[in-house]
């Protein structure tokens, strides 16, 4: 078995051309940068900042201010070709950082968490190559998104158009994956990521006594019951071949271990793959709750909505992108086909604009530490992958715009 450390070397030395090599240590100090300088979704303002100088300074056209902190950066080839856009997001999340390393996050209570400083420094390296190397058939359109961990991004960017002049032909992006190791990449068609719907709901009841429960109306047994009742959506409702899950992951009731309480909050998450499954779950998360309300003379207040759509790769797309990972990077761990998972993406938003493919490039290294999940406060990669994740877009540009 090959190890994560051998594979991440013999990657990159061995199938990353020398001009994208000598990147690594300007790809290190930019994710650094980043690192240390965090921002929440729509406050990106010194990243983009940051983006847009350097932009600046390869002669690369640019555009600010889109979606409020968005940059979208057109190179054109040497011949008129399709279009593909490249998407990086670029926000931060709301978490205190853990770890003890130079490059420490100097915002309190905001942290790079997830590897979008990564995503943003391997868009910047391939700005920075493209703008030395654009003998190619084409457009490339880089598209550096704010606010993906919410309220979301990439529908305001696709509504302020940057989608359109040029009009894109088809969109990639990655995402550093710490749940692969270093050397390993997941590429399928279809289904990625899932679709991400949110509910928050208060049962409103009779308090009083503990003592007395036959004067009130207790939402803590409602909402004990709704509970339970909606776990049956997916067990009972929801062919067991097809992935769902809801999730309640609060529960607020009451102040006092003898006091009744008037009201009960909860809230959650439901995600599933399959999009003929769009506005079922709330359907059904109605009636349960209408019901189990009713029989207690209980009443509530319901708000639910969908927050990202399930990521759907396009299967062409995702050929093109398997076929670089596997006959041209030769990723030594191999390409992952069945890699999908529960968490959301608004990355989402553009696959449905044009079709295009999300992959993942593994980024932890459990040997040096470097496997904390991502949202951990003391989340961190292997920064070795970032040539890899330079290379592996320019080869996807060059066999896309061929």
């Amino acid at each position: 078995m090959v190890s994560t450390v051998s594979a991440i070397e013999s990657l990159a030395n061995g199938q990353v051309r020398s001009s994208i090599r000598a990147l690594q240590p300007q790809l290190v100090a930019w994710r650094r940068h980043l690192h240390q300088r965090p921002e929440l979704g729509f406050k990106e303002q010194l990243t983009a900042a940051f983006i847009a100088q350097k932009l600046t300074d390869w002669g690369v056209r640019h555009q600010t201010g889109i979606a409020k902190t968005g940059v979208v950066a057109v190179i054109p080839g040497t011949r008129p070709g399709p279009v593909l856009a490249v998407r990086a997001d670029m926000d931060a999340l709301p978490i205190q950082e853990l770890n003890e390393v130079p490059y420490c996050s100097q915002h309190d209570g905001v942290m790079h968490a997830c590897g979008h400083d990564g995503h943003t420094a391997i868009a910047l390296g391939l700005a920075h190559y493209l703008s030395k190397n654009n003998d190619f058939s084409g457009t490339v359109k880089l598209i550096f998104q704010p606010a993906e961990e919410g309220p979301g991004g990439a529908k305001p960017m696709i509504e302020a158009g940057v989608l359109t002049h040029p009009t894109v032909d088809a969109i990639i992006g990655l995402h550093l994956w710490n749940n692969m190791p270093v050397g390993q990449m997941g590429v399928r068609a279809g289904a990625l990521m899932a679709a991400v719907e949110c509910f928050r709901c208060m049962i409103a009841g009779k308090g009083g006594h503990g003592a007395m429960p036959q004067q009130t109306i207790d939402p803590v047994v409602v909402s004990a019951q709704i509970v339970n009742a909606l776990q049956a959506i997916v067990a009972r409702n929801i062919n067991p071949l097809d992935a769902a899950v809801v999730t309640v992951g609060e529960l607020h009731a009451g102040s006092a271990l003898n006091v009744i309480p008037d009201t009960a909050r909860m809230s959650g998450t439901v995600r599933y793959f399959k999009p003929e499954y769009e506005g079922y779950f709330g359907q059904r998360m109605a009636a349960i709750i209408r019901g189990i309300c009713q029989s207690h003379g209980a009443t509530y207040e319901l708000d639910y909505w969908q927050l990202y759509p399930a990521l759907i790769n396009d299967a062409s797309m995702a050929s093109l992108v398997r076929s670089i990972a596997t006959e041209v990077i030769e990723t030594p761990l191999g390409v992952v086909p069945e890699c999908q998972t529960m968490g959301g993406e608004d990355m989402a938003f553009f696959l449905q604009q044009v079709p295009g493919c999300y992959f993942f490039l593994g980024s932890a290294n459990a040997a040096k530490g470097l496997a904390y999940p991502h949202h951990h406060p003391r989340f961190d990669f292997d920064e070795r992958v970032l040539c890899v994740g330079v290379e592996m877009f320019a080869r996807c540009i060059e066999a896309f715009c061929r």
